[in-house]
């Protein structure tokens, strides 16, 4: 995430998408040693790797790489909805529900929500799922990881020359609202009507951990353009 944004800081503003998917995916793979690249073509799950949406004001377009969401809103329109968009892995909602059934078969077993909290025993069941999903990183989806970012699966929006707000964000906000203390205030609902993240309105590959404020990192920006 550090090399992502510094690179992102000192691209030239005239950036294209393509060329930003070729210098950010040089600008990470330099960072490993020559030595490691064999063994990291083998094994995506030993490489750098983030997912980041990024608005370019003179291309007019936002760029989705990897599972990070969105939503645009009209200024002009007297009502504010937004038209949300998102990029997510293709195993992704696979995964939480195997993790969910698991987590519901441990507390029908005895297990309380507490335990499972401080020690969710229900994840080491999709571990090795997760890792062999990995293996697809760059094929059949898209990641910055240092290596070759596949530009089908990069989710490009090109908006026009009217105003709009737009909302950028990580994966860590489940229901992206069209404030940052809305988005807060409904993963603060989730975390107390279901802190496993394995009911019916949301799943996830983790809960919340007791000792963190979320159970993902969270990234929110809005902005005019």
């Amino acid at each position: 995430m550090l090399l992502v944004s510094r690179y992102i800081r000192r691209m030239p503003k005239t950036t294209t998408c393509q060329q930003f998917m070729k210098g950010v995916t040089a600008y990470i793979r330099k960072h490993y040693k020559k030595s490691m690249l064999p063994r990291l073509a083998e094994h995506p799950e030993d490489r750098l790797t983030a997912s980041v949406v990024v608005f370019s004001r003179l291309q007019r377009e936002i760029w989705m790489i990897g599972d990070c969401q969105c939503m645009i809103m009209d200024v002009d329109r007297a009502v504010a909805e937004g038209q949300y968009f998102d990029n997510p892995k293709p195993a992704e909602t696979e995964l939480a529900q195997m993790r969910a059934e698991e987590a519901h078969r441990q507390l029908e077993a005895g297990k309380t929500v507490e335990e499972l909290l401080r020690d969710d025993t229900a994840r080491p069941v999709i571990i090795p799922h997760m890792i062999e999903t990995m293996h697809n990183q760059n094929i059949t989806y898209s990641v910055v990881d240092g290596f070759t970012i596949p530009p089908q699966h990069i989710r490009t929006i090109t908006l026009d020359f009217r105003p709009w707000e737009l909302i950028l964000a990580s994966d860590g906000y489940p229901f992206l609202c069209s404030t940052l203390e809305e988005s807060e205030e409904a993963l603060r609902h989730q975390r107390e009507c279901d802190p496993l993240n394995i009911g019916p309105h949301f799943q996830a590959t983790k809960g919340f951990h007791p000792d963190f404020n979320s159970f993902d990192d969270r990234s929110y920006i809005r902005l005019r353009v």
